[in-house]
């Protein structure tokens, strides 16, 4: 059993920092400023999830998974938050979408 969680822990590690990389790339090829965030808190979060999971399957049942899964929470509340705060912040400067004007202030 150890050999197979060895391989699922390794394919989540190499999972998550492939789709990180793709995000990265992704984040440089896209057109505008919100479909870049977009970008960048989708990859941000799954890609750090799944090298999070393989790392909690390498540690076992040990207080180490247990600071790793602190660790994916906080970063499942942060990373969308942040998100948001940046977009807002973005249409209060007047940053227009692509294809769109930005909303007039109140």
């Amino acid at each position: 059993m150890s050999a197979l969680l060895d391989a699922a822990s390794w394919v989540l590690i190499v999972a998550g920092g492939l789709f990180s990389v793709i995000g990265a790339v992704g984040m440089l090829r896209m057109p505008d400023f919100y479909t870049r965030v977009h970008a960048a808190s989708v990859t941000d979060v799954v890609g750090s999830f799944a090298i999070l999971l393989g790392l909690v399957l390498q540690a076992g049942f040990t207080l180490t998974a247990f600071k790793l899964a602190v660790v994916a929470l906080l970063i499942f509340f942060t990373s969308p938050a942040a998100t948001h705060a940046l977009v807002k912040a973005a249409l209060g400067r007047g940053v227009a979408p692509l294809g769109g004007e930005a909303p007039s202030k109140p």
